[in-house]
């Protein structure tokens, strides 16, 4: 189910996303978060939420509903994760992701090959002689049948790739999308993390860009760069735009 609204003050980090649903008796916003996450508001007794810090989850907050007793029969407290974006105007893409190629070989089984040539691509292998940056390379460089493997990699995984890379796995991977646009009017969205992946998946196919980059659906792939040329510049990035979630 996916809920928007104009909201009715404004909201400068998760922290305070955690502290509307702790007021969410006096908290219409919160309220409305919550059916939206299809709870009565009326058969709730409590809601704990606590903001995650700095651990690389892809949930921002957590939530502990307690349902009356009399309608819970002995199961435990529904939990539930949510991640956060934070964003400003109609358009802006943030970053969703970025780790070195280390960081995906076993999680998406890529062969010594895709290593390579991501490697190649984020920099951290020295780029072929030719290159127009001699910082790393780009997808067009590489040969034809390099640019097929790539293609075909990125192709077979997308949807494994784009879920990993929005809800996460494990214990605290992401359930809920809440986005808030903190223009003057201060709107938000919420939906469930899998409409979010569906919408960013878009056509669910892989294109290389006129500057060389990667797009899967909607996500673009691209080295990070920055940090004054330092070794953490070396990583894929992914980058999606929040507000597409807004049906804009």
């Amino acid at each position: 189910m996916t809920g928007s609204q104009i909201a009715k003050g404004g909201f400068n980090n998760e922290q305070e996303v955690a502290d509307k649903f702790n007021n969410w008796k006096n908290d219409v916003d919160a309220q409305k978060w919550l059916e939206i996450m299809m709870y009565n508001l009326d058969e709730i007794e409590s809601v704990r939420a606590v903001k995650f810090g700095g651990r690389g989850y892809k949930s921002d907050v957590f939530i502990r509903i307690e349902i009356a007793k009399k309608l819970r029969e002995n199961e435990p407290e529904p939990l539930e994760n949510i991640q956060v974006k934070l964003v400003s105007g109609d358009k802006g893409f943030n970053q969703v992701e970025k780790k070195k190629v280390e960081g995906y070989l076993k999680l998406w089984h890529i062969d010594s090959e895709i290593e390579q040539l991501l490697k190649l691509y984020d920099g951290e292998l020295p780029a072929r002689e030719g290159s127009r940056d001699s910082r790393r390379m780009f997808v067009d460089e590489f040969s034809a049948e390099e640019q097929e493997k790539l293609k075909n990699f990125f192709q077979k995984n997308i949807i494994m790739i784009i879920s990993d890379i929005i809800r996460g796995r494990g214990r605290f991977a992401a359930e809920w999308t809440l986005v808030i646009n903190k223009n003057d009017d201060y709107k938000w969205c919420l939906m469930a993390v899998n409409e979010a992946i569906s919408i960013y998946a878009g056509d669910c196919q892989v294109k290389f860009t006129d500057k060389g980059n990667i797009r899967l659906g909607n996500i673009t792939l691209q080295r990070k760069g920055g940090d004054n040329g330092a070794d953490s510049a070396n990583m894929l990035q992914f980058k999606a735009d929040p507000m597409m979630l807004f049906g804009i």
